[in-house]
């Protein structure tokens, strides 16, 4: 079923680890060791930046040096490179005609649970309507997904992951693990533990702030 599957062992640090990657970064707990890895920032954390969002109705702070817009291009540039990166080899693991935006579907009813709406799903993914609704086509027409009508709104249609779609999603993030943990290094796996509270950071702060400033 899919791409470079291998029988070399696997180590569970390095399948948690892409787990928490391959979802948006909203999960910030996984097992290393059967040990707890709390990854989120705040006061009770080290190290952690804080959220600096602006509140509803307040004006935000416009960065002006040319230092400080050279640091945010580099930092988001680098990030874009890694996420571009990380798809293409997702995509030459995953099977012929599913995409990485596909499996982040299933990532998402795996984390969060089935009974999702189209639309939730649209919004939760960041794209149109029409976008998500393609992408299940995909799934269900693959018998990873189910689309069946709500019971309290005939006008609604939910989703539900099938077993075929958590057997493909096991797999999947298996045959993922292997590949990254046949070059993931202790040093680069401690790196990306550490990281994790400034980029759960941003995220929150872009979340916060997903409006664009204008110019007057």
């Amino acid at each position: 079923m899919l791409h470079g599957l291998a029988t070399k062992s696997l180590r569970v640090t390095d399948e948690k680890i892409f787990a928490v990657y391959a979802t948006k970064p909203c999960e910030t707990e996984f097992r290393d060791g059967g040990m707890p890895v709390r990854l989120a920032s705040g006061p009770d954390r080290s190290p952690s930046v804080p959220t600096v969002g602006a509140k509803q109705g307040e004006k935000r702070h416009v960065t002006n040096s040319g230092k400080e817009r050279n640091e945010a291009y580099a930092f988001f540039n680098e990030v874009n490179t890694i996420d571009l990166l990380c798809k293409t080899l997702i995509s030459k693991i995953l099977p012929d005609g599913v995409h990485p935006s596909h499996f982040a579907i299933i990532l998402h009813l795996v984390r969060l649970g089935d009974e999702k709406t189209p639309q939730a799903l649209a919004g939760a993914m960041e794209v149109s309507k029409a976008t998500m609704s393609h992408s299940l086509k995909v799934l269900e027409k693959r018998g990873f997904i189910e689309i069946r009508p709500c019971d309290q709104d005939a006008r609604s249609k939910l989703v539900y992951l099938t077993d075929r779609g958590r057997h493909f999603h096991s797999q999947a993030i298996a045959a993922s693990a292997r590949t990254f943990g046949s070059f993931l290094k202790d040093e680069h796996r401690q790196a990306m533990v550490g990281a994790m509270p400034t980029l759960v950071t941003i995220r929150r702060l872009l979340d916060e702030n997903r409006e664009p400033v204008s110019d007057d």
